[in-house]
């Protein structure tokens, strides 16, 4: 594995049992992702481009072949393990942001130290770190069902990079959103990859916050292209 890459995927497989057949969604996928790079994968919707996101995100394991992050071989950790490095090394973006409507938009984003076990103070500190970054450092005490749907988004990156996490892996992270509010999270997007060297991984339909990507892969009937 070169030092560059902080992934590397090697024959990867992945196959859903069903009626009336098992259909294999990934087939034979190579793939290295350097360190500090953004890439878009995109593709139809059925292409496996979810599922290959959470395979990269220790939510779902493959098939048959490998994926190596930092070196270390995913399927050769165990649950806790993988627990662990979601937590400690790997963020999280979805099309829905997943905030919790009873705590406070900073409470929210401090959620991952909270269960790293970090204490109160530090963990709202660095959450209000991450919302200044976002530019969100006036809704600190709002409820996060008085957000607009673009700051709630933001503050789902928030909560994501509050960590420092090594990757940000990012599901249709401006699918919900309108024009413009998806094009300010895409430009968020490019500037935190830029700030802070993490690598980023975007899962998305849109060709605008593909072209915000240093790179592009496209998954098609399970197999991957250079777009």
């Amino acid at each position: 594995m070169s030092s560059d890459s902080i992934y590397r995927l090697v024959a990867v497989n992945k196959e859903f049992a069903g009626p009336p057949e098992t259909v294999r969604v990934l087939n034979e996928v190579d793939l290295s992702i350097n360190r500090g790079e953004s890439l878009a994968i995109l593709g139809a919707s059925g292409s496996g481009k979810t599922t290959l996101l959470h395979m990269l995100g220790t939510l779902d394991t493959v098939t048959s072949g490998d994926i190596y992050f930092n070196g270390t071989k995913l399927s050769t950790m165990g649950d806790r393990q993988r627990a662990e490095l979601r937590n400690r090394d790997i963020g999280f973006v979805f099309q829905f942001h997943h905030l919790l409507p009873e705590f406070s938009t900073l409470e929210n984003v401090a959620m991952p130290a909270f269960i790293a076990g970090m204490g109160r103070s530090k963990g709202l500190q660095l959450a209000k770190e991450a919302l200044d970054m976002v530019g969100l450092a006036h809704r600190l005490e709002h409820k996060v069902t008085t957000l607009s749907g673009g700051e709630r988004q933001r503050a789902a990156i928030a909560r994501a990079i509050l960590l420092k996490p090594k990757v940000l892996l990012a599901d249709e992270p401006t699918g919900n959103l309108d024009e413009e509010n998806g094009s300010k999270v895409g430009e968020l997007l490019v500037s935190l990859n830029a700030e802070l060297g993490m690598t980023f991984v975007v899962v998305t339909h849109n060709p605008e916050l593909a072209g915000m990507m240093q790179r592009r892969v496209e998954l098609r009937s399970g197999e991957l292209y250079d777009h």
